[in-house]
Order: C-alpha cells, then structure tokens, then sequence
C-alpha cells in the first residue's frame, strides 16, 4: 500500500483517480434505491427480456431462429403481440439496431421486410426506428468497433439484435475470446440500458450451444431459447426456454405460410422424446408439471381422491412420466404441499399460479 503521494509516479495517481471513480458507480449502498430492470420482451406476461440485460436464441442450421427473431422485432416495432412475444420498449428507448454477420444484403433485405410485414407497417418506406446493419464482409474484430460505435452514437437504442454472435470472435472453442465477448455483451447492454438478442447454433450431433461460447451464453444470458424443427413436418419450429430467470412458459409452434410469414400453430402437441423422460417427478420442471397438469384438470376440477390419482397418471404419461399408484400418491402429496393442486372438501382444483 502506497501512504504518500511524493513515492507514487504520475501514471499511478491517473491510475488511482480512474479507480477511485470506478469504485464509487459500483459500490452498492443499502440505503440507496435501485429500479427493477424494465421489462421489454414477454410470453404469455413470462419475462424473457428486460433492459441491461441479453438473450438468445438457438437451434440447429435451418430450425428457422431468424423467423423467430423477426417475430420479437415485430413485435418491438409495432406493441402488438406477434407469435407468443408482446414488447414495449420505453419511449426514450424505442429504436432497434439489428446486426447481420453472415447473410447477404439480398438475404438481409428479407428479414427487413419480412419484420415490417409481420409488425403490418409498410415495406415500401424507410422506418426510422430500425437500422439494419449488413457485416459479412467485416472481420470480426472490425464488427465488434462497428457495433460499438453504433451505441456509441445512438442514444435511442432499447433493442439489439446480433445475428450471429460467433462472428464476432475468430475462434469458438477459445475460452478467453469467448469469455471477451460475454463480458462485451454484458457491458454494453448495461452501460446502455438496452437489451440484447442474439443468435448461436446448436451442435450438429446433440443440444448443447456451439463451442465456449455457448457455454458462457448459457451460464451469463438472461434467457436463451430454443427453435427445434419438427421432424415430421420441417415447416414446423416449435420455441420452448432452454434456460429462463423467471418461471418457464409453455412452449408454442409456428408454421410459415404461403406469405412466407410465422404463423402460430394453435393447439399444437408437443411429442415427448424418450430421452427427455425423467425418473422423479422432485427432477421436473415447472413447465413440466404445468404440462401434466394441464391435462389432469383439462375437463376442470377433480372430485375425489382416487378420481384425482387417475387424473394425474392420464396427466404425467402424456408427459412421459408413467408411474404405479404408490408414486403417485408421493407426487400427489408433492403437489399439494407445492399448492399446484388445492384440496376444497372432497374437490381438487389446479392452481394455476402455483411455484416450484
């Protein structure tokens, strides 16, 4: 430690002025007041995006993410709910800078069109609240100044769409370039006040993230979701939360149609994969057990207990989760102690607000 002035060199004082300035706007006070981050981006009133923070959307090449992210610009741009997402960004922060890495400006001009459909605004004029940026012929390093300069400029910015992220850095698996570009994600959306969403492909061979990056976009990003291709009908993508901070929503479908536009499939079943099947129903998700339950008191409120545990068991297969009586009767009691289910004289209901 340093206790007098005449032994610190110049440098050091710039050093320790930039510090002592550092340490004063991160320094948390129990007596200060902090605002919750505002709420921009939702899914049936499920927050999946808030201002200071960054999403993320993933699937494998073709799954359609850029249709599904087109839907929450829509959505930004006009406040109406397209697909499942609802936005409102603040008026002060009303403007979208969408950032391309890898497609053409053909291809580009697409998706600008295609977000001005689907937010029923017109194609045949410029929108000034959303600048698309074509950086394919960047390099990465080159991308990341011009996105810095476009924060840097704009002070209108609420929304961010990066789409890709793995071009902004030269190697995927580098832990340290990964890392880099987290922290950068983080920094600017705080600094800014604004949200950023961005897109990474899945591995080819399984569901993890592509490469470090990924795995620090799952441990640091505020959402990520995931767009699966049906396996039955390519036309289909079904969208379901792959990490939330806030409590799963149920997972919907989209189709696109003659208009080459999302469209959302309504009543769509989702298939259970064998491998997705768990053994206790403690393991499950929320979204899970809100699945099964959906289907428990699909014709309404239960009378009677064993009326109750056949209800569950029709519930928990459609889920995967086929068990004997005495499970049963345990996951009856786990649900009742967890108010998903609510007991009145001999009736049970689903409580629709419950949490686990």
């Amino acid at each position: 430690m340093i206790h007098s002035d005449m032994a610190m060199p110049n440098n050091l004082k710039i050093d320790e002025e930039k510090y002592k300035s550092i340490l004063k706007y991160i320094k948390l006070n129990v007596t200060d007041k902090y605002d919750f981050p505002q709420e921009i981006v939702q899914i049936d009133g499920i927050t999946i995006a808030t201002l200071g923070n960054f999403s993320a959307s993933t699937g494998k090449p073709k799954s359609k993410k850029t249709f599904n992210v087109s839907a929450i610009v829509a959505s930004a741009l006009s406040g109406k709910e397209v697909l499942k997402y609802k936005a409102n960004l603040p008026a002060c922060k009303n403007k979208i800078l969408y950032i391309d890495t890898e497609q053409s400006k053909c291809h580009c001009h697409k998706v600008l069109h295609r977000i001005l459909s689907l937010a029923g605004l017109p194609t045949d004029q410029e929108n000034d609240r959303i600048e698309f940026f074509v950086l394919r012929e960047y390099t990465p390093d080159q991308r990341r100044d011009i996105i810095r300069w476009a924060l840097h400029e704009e002070n209108n910015i609420g929304l961010v769409v990066i789409d890709g992220i793995r071009d902004l850095i030269h190697d995927i698996n580098s832990p340290s370039e990964s890392l880099d570009i987290i922290n950068e994600l983080m920094r600017w959306s705080s600094y800014y006040e604004l949200h950023i969403h961005t897109v990474l492909h899945l591995n080819k061979g399984d569901d993890n993230t592509r490469g470090h990056v990924g795995s620090e976009l799952n441990n640091k990003a505020e959402t990520v979701l995931q767009i699966s291709k049906n396996m039955e009908n390519g036309n289909i993508s079904e969208v379901r939360a792959m990490h939330i901070r806030d409590k799963e929503f149920t997972p919907f479908a989209f189709e696109i149609g003659k208009d080459s536009l999302p469209h959302l499939v309504n009543d769509y079943q989702f298939k259970i994969n064998k491998r997705d099947k768990l053994t206790s129903y403690v393991d499950m998700t929320e979204q899970q057990h809100r699945s099964a339950l959906e289907i428990t008191f699909q014709n309404g409120p239960v009378v009677g207990y064993q009326a109750l545990l056949d209800a569950l068991k029709k519930g928990y297969d459609s889920i995967g989760y086929a068990r004997g009586r005495n499970t049963l009767v345990n996951l009856c009691k786990f649900l009742l102690q967890h108010e998903a289910i609510l007991k009145d004289g001999r009736g049970y209901s689903f409580n629709e607000k419950f949490s686990i």
